[in-house]
């Protein structure tokens, strides 16, 4: 796997940065009405989709489901780009800063800014409540900057944005959503690019200096994170916004065949560039299966 040398990437993506970014306060009408009858994801998407409980909603429900997840997608994205902006000025405090390097990770920071404002604002257009993960995850997370470093950090920075960029995609030229969904979802998605581009050579280059007693190590944490990004996407107390019993439906959402394959869809580029990465292994390996990032 050959990356470009590291100042000349950083240098193409400052450029890119300068010619083409979005100001989602400038560039998204927040006053533009929701429309009647448009979902807020796929309803294939919908966790609940295919189940005896799904099958119970009426069509108004099933589209309130659907505004409630995409409610929980976009503040739990919300949350990781926060821990993620944490790892990157980590990085930048031990880096020269005068190095493009450097100067593409602080510019990835800005553009973290304004997604994490984008998502927050989208949360409360669309009148839900900003769920997050569950109390013991959030706690958790405060873990990562700290014991997340290498080609583990910049794994799990990149499964949590290429999920969320796979299904951005099929979101964003679906007539069937919400329009204002749809730019955000396709502004997140042509920024984010350039950001899936950094971490994947960084992450290269990190397994060629990585030292083989550090190596399961790396494998079993960016397994677990990658356990804790996919089953945290969902926050269960969505389910209570369509009156259902939220331990019943959290039960049948994680068993649901078609749930899990979404996941295993959207990860699909992900987990191939990590496995030809060598970081998919043992022990790591419950995490992954109990992520759906793996049948």
């Amino acid at each position: 796997m050959r990356v470009a040398d590291r100042e000349k990437t950083a240098e193409r993506l400052l450029k890119s940065s300068a010619e083409k970014f979005y100001d989602p306060e400038v560039d998204i009408d927040w006053s533009a009405p929701l429309a009647d009858g448009l979902f807020y994801i796929p309803e294939q998407r919908i966790s609940l989709y295919g189940t005896p409980l799904y099958d119970s909603l009426t069509p108004e429900q099933r589209i309130e489901l659907s505004k409630h997840e995409l409610a929980s997608i976009a503040s739990v994205g919300l949350w990781f780009e926060l821990l993620l902006m944490q790892m990157l000025v980590k990085v930048v405090y031990n880096t020269d800063p005068t190095s493009r390097h450097a100067q593409y990770a602080l510019t990835e920071v800005a553009d973290e800014c304004r997604h994490s404002t984008m998502f927050a604002r989208l949360v409360e257009r669309i009148g839900c409540p900003p769920y997050g993960p569950v109390r013991s995850t959030h706690r958790l997370g405060k873990l990562l900057p700290t014991i997340g470093y290498g080609p583990a950090m910049y794994g799990s920075i990149l499964v949590a944005e290429e999920i969320l960029d796979r299904l951005q995609r099929e979101v964003m030229n679906d007539s069937s959503i919400q329009p204002i969904v749809r730019m955000v979802n396709r502004i997140h998605v042509l920024e984010e690019a350039r950001h899936v581009r950094f971490a994947r050579e960084e992450l290269v280059r990190g397994m060629a200096d990585l030292k083989g007693y550090e190596l399961p190590y790396q494998k079993w944490l960016i397994g677990y994170v990658s356990m804790m990004i996919t089953r945290t996407l969902i926050n269960p107390a969505v389910y209570a916004a369509v009156g259902l019993d939220v331990r019943e439906a959290r039960r049948q959402a994680l068993a649901n065949p078609r749930f899990q394959e979404t996941i295993r869809w959207s990860g699909e580029r992900i987990m191939s560039f990590l496995d030809e990465a060598g970081l998919i292994g043992k022990p790591g390996m419950r995490s992954w299966r109990r992520s759906f990032l793996i049948g």
